[in-house]
């Protein structure tokens, strides 16, 4: 497969976690004011937990998020990239000291962990044991 093409799929998926990641931060405590039920939702709340402490994790380790360093193989330092992908790299790469992303992912898992215990998730639901 192209690797231009592949590390795109890369970049998407990279995209994807991170608007996931980005929307949760937003829409966990709207959602509770606004009586959101999904918001609720425990699988929902145990991913978006579960992707930010990876991010944290990693940047206490001082790694580079892995999906940042398969894109980077993939494009060889980025020669051949599209235009496009130059746009969103930029977009979502900054240059700062990666003790600044350290402290902001750290941040970030905090309020994360901050939100769920001010927004709870609900309880999972057992299965019924056929008894009524």
């Amino acid at each position: 497969m192209n690797q231009v093409l592949l590390g795109g799929g890369v970049l998407a998926a990279h995209l994807a976690v991170i608007a996931f990641n980005l929307f949760g931060l937003v829409a966990i405590p709207l959602g509770a004011w606004r009586g959101w039920s999904f918001v609720r939702l425990r699988w929902w709340r145990l991913l978006h937990l579960a992707s930010l402490a990876v991010v944290a994790l990693q940047a206490l380790m001082g790694r580079a998020c892995f999906l940042t360093i398969w894109q980077d193989e993939l494009f060889g330092g980025a020669s051949g990239e599209p235009l496009i992908m130059r746009i969103v790299n930029d977009l979502i790469y900054w240059p700062l000291p990666i003790w600044a992303f350290t402290a902001a992912y750290v941040a970030v898992f905090a309020y994360v962990l901050a939100l769920w215990r001010f927004v709870p998730p609900r309880p999972s639901r057992r299965p019924s044991s056929g008894r009524r």
